[in-house]
């Protein structure tokens, strides 16, 4: 695998910078170009769509894209990608519609469900079928869980989910592994050394929180890479029924504690989230779950967090080097980049194949 001469940008103004190089230099062979193909067309709604293989060919990819110019060679000029968000969002929308522009594709943009015909009553069902005509590619958050199934009974489009309700978030897991792998490219080996291999602390409601939930599947994918899984919860079971049978099923060994302050200094990686969706409304973590610069963090680890943060990640943190969160946001545009050059088939496009 090569990439271009071409410098990877400061994209972070603080904690730790992150060079895809890394990760690039780490695996030198060719990029698997026919599990790359396997995407074109495919529609990723939740975490079987991202197998580990795959994430991993993504992730090298979406490195190659960031120390890459790709831009100059408009791999998705004449596609058309609808952005459809009926709910809020910062990053996921901003990052996929800059993913999209800086390849020269186009967008229609859905900012707000408010300014569809949702507001007159009109079924998912029926916006799908207008999608067919509008687009190449529908990127959708939405607070139901149920909206992506309501959209695909009409969409023929390729799909990505971008978040529905306390569903899953599967490319916000995509991320967080492009972060994990550029971090330690190691934890994408078939058996890392055992001093490369991780204790994983989750803090929050997996079960209830689609992010955490997302990442906390392609964790288990990973299980090669880490020694132990401990989630920090109020709950006794956090898991739900989404995650309860693959937690079951895995090699990991499992830990569930309220107890944070117990089992921090122990942890490599902390993976936190503030919000969970519980019915109709949302729910904040407890104040005892709260990071500083005074909370007993082992002196090398990282924490991560898919953002908006609250009071439970406090910005005295943000100056450190167990800030992974501001790069893990930034390398967002990069991944979502490789996904869609994948499921638009411009593949052939990039430099780096030519």
């Amino acid at each position: 695998m090569t990439a271009s001469a071409h410098p990877a940008r400061r994209t972070n103004s603080r904690g730790r910078q992150l060079d895809p190089q890394g990760l690039i230099d780490h695996y030198p062979q060719p990029l698997e170009l026919s599990r790359l193909r396997d995407l074109c067309g495919a529609s990723v709604v939740g975490h079987r769509d991202l197998p580990r293989r795959t994430v991993i060919e993504l992730c090298r990819l979406g490195a190659c894209m960031e120390t890459s110019d790709v831009a100059s060679h408009h791999p998705l000029d004449g596609k058309l990608v609808i952005t459809a968000f009926f709910e809020a969002s910062t990053r996921t929308r901003l990052s996929f519609e800059s993913a999209v522009a800086r390849l020269d594709g186009k967008l229609l943009s859905v900012p707000d469900g408010k300014v569809t015909g949702v507001a007159k009553g009109e079924s998912l069902q029926d916006i799908g079928e207008m999608f067919n005509s509008y687009g190449d590619l529908v990127v959708m958050r939405h607070p139901q869980t149920e909206s992506v199934e309501q959209l695909q009974t009409g969409l023929d489009l390729p799909l990505v989910n971008a978040g529905n309700g306390s569903g899953e978030h599967p490319t916000q897991a995509l991320v967080d592994w492009f972060a994990l792998l550029k971090w330690r490219p190691s934890l994408a080996e078939e058996a890392p050394a055992p001093d490369q291999r991780i204790h994983l602390g989750v803090v929050g409601t997996p079960g209830s929180m689609r992010a955490v939930k997302s990442f906390v599947f392609m964790a288990l994918s990973f299980a090669p890479a880490i020694s132990h899984l401990t989630v920090v919860s109020e709950l006794a079971d956090p898991f739900g029924a989404d995650l309860h049978d693959a937690i079951e099923r895995t090699s990991i060994p499992v830990t569930v504690t309220n107890d944070i302050g117990e089992v921090l200094p122990r942890l490599d990686v902390i993976y936190m989230n503030s919000i969970a969706l519980l019915g109709d409304s949302y729910k904040q973590l407890d104040s005892r779950y709260r990071l500083t610069t005074e909370s007993a963090l082992h002196p090398d680890a990282v924490i991560m967090h898919p953002l908006a943060r609250r009071d439970e990640l406090d910005v005295s943190l943000d100056d450190s080097r167990h800030n992974l969160y501001f790069a893990q946001a930034a390398g967002a545009v990069y991944v979502r980049q490789a996904l869609l050059v994948c499921m638009l088939d411009r593949v052939d496009r990039l430099p780096f194949f030519a």
